[in-house]
């Protein structure tokens, strides 16, 4: 789904959210509700490209636990009614590439067990990292809130492919559209977004509205006021 430069997202006053957050949010760009439903397409299509593969989740710590977990759900659901029971191990990285909103040059990865266990596996990325294998076939798939200017991934993959697994997919919940793309697209994403500096759904300035449902553009008084 594609969101225009020119789209004024939706007023404030139609939803709630913390009131501590009250002053500090521009607009709501995507409701909570559209963002689980859409969620719940991603499941469905990454269950029909599995084919009889088993999934090895890395969730992208810390804006990437309530998408990967909402699409696990979602994944598990359509297993369950299924003739084929899909097997999921889950795991976690946590990535560090922001201060206050710019983006650093230099990125810091941190968690993740002996990657080494990944060589000759097949896997599918939704942000998450470390974790043992017990499956001879697996769908490895990286779990990410946001994908910008792609630098993030590309690192995150050098590391992880350098184990050379089989397979690697990557989902993310958001494609920004910046001025300095690199390419990179994820193997499935949910919304493609303006340049915009975003909140909610896990997704944080500082640690701060990653208890706010909706996804929203964060305003400069609340960039003042949370800034460090």
């Amino acid at each position: 789904i594609q969101i225009s430069d020119n789209w004024p997202g939706y007023s404030l006053d139609l939803f709630t959210y913390p009131q501590h957050y009250y002053g500090d949010l521009e607009y709501v760009l995507i409701p909570h509700g559209i963002i689980v439903d859409r969620t719940e397409r991603l499941a469905k299509d990454i269950v029909q490209d599995i084919g009889d593969n088993d999934i090895v989740v890395l969730c992208v710590l810390k804006g990437g636990y309530k998408f990967c977990a909402d699409l696990v759900e979602h994944i598990k659901n359509l297993s369950r009614n299924s003739e084929r029971f899909i097997s999921m191990k889950v795991d976690f990285v946590r990535l560090k590439s922001y201060h206050n909103d710019q983006s650093m040059q230099d990125m810091q990865i941190m968690g993740g067990d002996d990657l080494s266990k990944l060589t000759g596996k097949s896997f599918s990325r939704f942000p998450l990292f470390s974790f043992p294998l017990f499956f001879l076939t697996l769908f490895f798939m990286f779990c990410k809130d946001i994908v910008g200017t792609g630098r993030t991934m590309k690192v995150l993959l050098n590391t992880i492919e350098k184990y050379k697994p089989k397979m690697i997919k990557v989902a993310s919940l958001l494609v920004k559209r910046t001025s300095r793309p690199d390419g990179y697209r994820p193997d499935y994403y949910g919304f493609e977004i303006p340049d915009l500096f975003v909140v909610g759904y896990a997704l944080d300035y500082n640690e701060h509205f990653r208890d706010l449902n909706h996804i929203c553009v964060i305003n400069d008084h609340g960039k003042a006021k949370y800034r460090v």
